[in-house]
């Protein structure tokens, strides 16, 4: 069996699906009814809406198949986002590379596997719209042609998703998609129960900035915030754009030590871009925090109302403090 290579732009690629906020979301009519259409269409037991994600392919939709997930090392859907292309596999039972896949040596017993990739308008190819059949077959032209676009159709469907939790000026999630993706997290950390800390930040003198310099520099303070947080925080923290100049960052396996240095961390790239922005005002900011013990079972708001109490108790101070 060969298991699937990673894209060039992976990293890339992981975080723009989970700036989606659409894994392990419930089923969406809007999504089944691509899926059923391509089932009538092709005539085929199987056809998903999958997205690979690290270590699995995750199904959004998934008729005639059992399975919510399978192991990303086994999936075809793998190797189909290596390309632009359309993957097609005629019949694994004779293909060197699935062969003796437990996809094909069992159930679901693929024989025929065709693959579009799903991409967003960055060019990241999420996962893909894909047909299975436990039996060999070919595809024409014309077919060709109905899967992408009835691909085209589902890259629509999860554009409008990520356009709908996405904070347009900087990228960062917005409040809706923070606490989509904020929940998660805690969820997860409950499960195995590991702390989580959430920071609650302002920029101060923002207004300043807008009625000084104008709303297209402010715009540049909000976006150079932005770019100072993702600098700062580690991979897997949740970043997010609250509204007007307030922001929040979720720190998944984090105690009161965690939070204080990525505290500092945040402190240190502020530093930095005021060294070198040369700006004619500095970037500031107010921060609070909140913190849920492993034993706790704080929720995404309840941090959120304990953070931002803390931040507003500093507000007072106008440089980078921790209270």
């Amino acid at each position: 069996m060969l298991q699937p290579s990673l894209p060039e732009n992976e990293a890339k690629r992981l975080e723009t699906l989970r700036s989606c906020n659409i894994l392990d979301t419930l089923p969406e009519e809007r999504f089944d009814r691509i899926t059923r259409l391509a089932r009538r269409l092709f005539n085929v037991p199987i056809a998903a809406v999958t997205l690979v994600d690290s270590e699995r392919q995750w199904f959004k939709s998934h008729p005639g198949l059992d399975a919510s997930e399978t192991p990303r090392n086994i999936s075809f859907c793998g190797h189909a986002i290596l390309s632009d292309d359309l993957f097609f596999v005629n019949d694994a039972s004779a293909d060197v590379r699935f062969a003796d896949n437990p996809l094909v040596t069992g159930a679901p017993n693929i024989r025929f596997y065709a693959g579009c990739p799903l991409s967003v308008p960055n060019q990241m190819r999420l996962g893909t719209l894909c047909l299975i059949d436990s039996a060999p077959r070919s595809f024409g032209d014309e077919e060709r042609a109905v899967l992408r676009d009835l691909a085209d159709m589902a890259e629509q469907e999860i554009a409008a998703t990520r356009m709908a939790s996405t904070d347009e000026l900087t990228g960062l999630a917005n409040r809706r998609g923070f606490k989509a993706l904020a929940e998660q997290a805690v969820r997860l950390c409950r499960s195995a129960q590991r702390p989580v800390s959430l920071l609650y930040l302002d920029l101060n003198g923002f207004k300043q900035i807008n009625d000084t310099y104008g709303h297209t520099e402010g715009d540049h303070a909000l976006v150079a915030f932005a770019t100072i947080l993702r600098l700062a925080v580690r991979e897997g923290d949740v970043i997010g754009r609250l509204g007007g100049d307030e922001f929040a960052v979720l720190l998944p396996d984090a105690d009161e030590a965690g939070a204080a240095q990525a505290t500092d961390r945040i402190c240190t790239q502020l530093e930095r871009f005021n060294r070198a922005a040369q700006k004619p005002y500095a970037l500031r900011s107010s921060m609070g925090n909140a913190v849920s013990r492993a034993d706790a079972a704080s929720s995404v708001d309840e941090l959120l109302a304990l953070a931002d109490a803390a931040m507003y108790r500093q507000k007072r101070a106008t440089g980078c403090e921790r209270r």
